[in-house]
């Protein structure tokens, strides 16, 4: 089937579940799979403490500020074709529209990304991915995931993971080399927003008694909030280091 195959599979299951309302509200932690998870963290802890964070530090110590945010607004920009497509999945045409402005506008004036005009200019854009598009759906959250490269994820959003990657309407446009300098691109975002929220990071993984249960705790928690369900008020105030890291574990 080609590029085309995926995109029909998507397009297929989007039409089967368009029906469909709003995921439940999750309560708890459903993680059946806590052992195995358990040595997924440690392994990703020993990722972190021996390759990316060292890496990370490097990385930002050398490059000068202005060129770091350039690498950074870049790689977000790439990301806007794939928000678009996921707005228009969830019938959010509002956001669609902001985020084509959005995109139309950093791609241009902005050189391509290197600089961020449009929230200078108000357009904030609407991040989204396809762990959303399936909430939109329907599809409940599932179980809670510790994922190798990725960390705190759950089933639906790990699924949602694989079709942003799959579908990613810039992954699917440009050529080599260029596809290449956008994988580049993303995995210096990572190390750059490593480096940015270290403090933080650091804190959960080789602070908190139990890094685990912490990371979990905070990733079910903003996620939900996020997905507006925090309807008991749960969520409210928590701030989730892993929501700007671009998955920092990714790639």
């Amino acid at each position: 089937m080609g590029k085309k195959g995926p995109a029909v599979a998507a397009a297929g299951v989007a039409l089967l579940l368009s029906a469909c309302g709003p995921a439940p509200i999750p309560s708890g932690i459903d993680d059946p799979n806590e052992a195995q998870n358990r040595q997924v963290h440690e392994f990703n802890r020993g990722l972190d403490r021996n390759l990316l964070r060292p890496t990370a530090t490097t990385y930002s110590r050398i490059l000068p500020e202005p060129v770091e945010t350039g690498i950074s607004n870049f790689a977000s920009n790439l990301d806007a074709p794939g928000d678009v497509v996921n707005n228009l999945l969830q019938l959010r045409l509002g956001k669609a529209a902001e985020n084509t402005l959005r995109f139309a506008i950093n791609s241009t004036i902005g050189i391509g990304g290197l600089f961020d005009p449009a929230t200078a200019l108000g357009v904030m854009g609407d991040r989204t991915d396809f762990g959303e598009t399936l909430h939109v759906w329907g599809a409940p959250e599932g179980d809670y995931v510790e994922a190798p490269f990725v960390g705190p994820t759950t089933s639906r959003d790990m699924v949602g993971l694989v079709v942003d990657v799959a579908l990613n309407p810039v992954r699917l446009a440009l050529p080599n080399p260029e596809a290449g300098y956008a994988t580049v691109a993303k995995i210096s975002s990572g190390l750059s927003n490593r480096a940015r929220f270290t403090n933080t990071v650091d804190s959960i993984l080789y602070e908190s008694a139990d890094s685990y249960a912490q990371a979990r705790l905070l990733y079910l928690q903003n996620r939900r909030f996020e997905l507006g369900q925090d309807a008991a008020g749960d969520d409210a105030g928590f701030e989730d280091p892993y929501a700007d890291f671009e998955d920092p574990y990714a790639q």
